[in-house]
């Protein structure tokens, strides 16, 4: 697949999926984090400690998350997918974490929302595809 960087085409193509398995955000001190680090899906070091994205059965609290994926491989320049995707899921009361890899862009939403959050998406993206 080509890499997306237009707003447009990168809703088009965004193919949201819905992961299995449920994660928590968690920060903990880096010595508390270290065993973890194994287990974590991503980390990231912030100056209160590690933020991991953990297993929600590893985690030491954190409110469960579930992941979906945008598959569409998006431009790490590409700009507005997360804009887009955020602003949707806002518009209908449903919070996210939104987490970009190199290939990829993650929404994390609460479990209970998660099948709401991703027939949000992909009517944004039908929306998009119609445009």
């Amino acid at each position: 697949m080509a890499v997306v960087s237009a707003l447009q085409a990168m809703l088009a193509e965004m193919t949201p999926v819905l992961a299995e398995g449920r994660w928590c955000f968690c920060s903990l001190p880096t010595h508390k984090a270290a065993p973890l680090v194994t287990d974590a899906l991503a980390l990231f070091r912030e100056a209160e400690g590690m933020s991991l994205i953990l297993p929600a059965a590893l985690a030491p609290d954190g409110q469960p998350m579930r992941q979906i994926t945008l598959s569409v491989y998006s431009a790490l320049d590409g700009v507005g997918l997360t804009a887009a995707v955020a602003g949707a899921l806002a518009a209908e009361g449903i919070s996210c974490n939104m987490v970009a890899a190199f290939h990829h862009d993650h929404a994390f939403v609460p479990e209970t929302q998660a099948q709401a959050a991703l027939d949000c998406l992909l009517r944004l993206q039908a929306s998009a595809q119609a445009a």
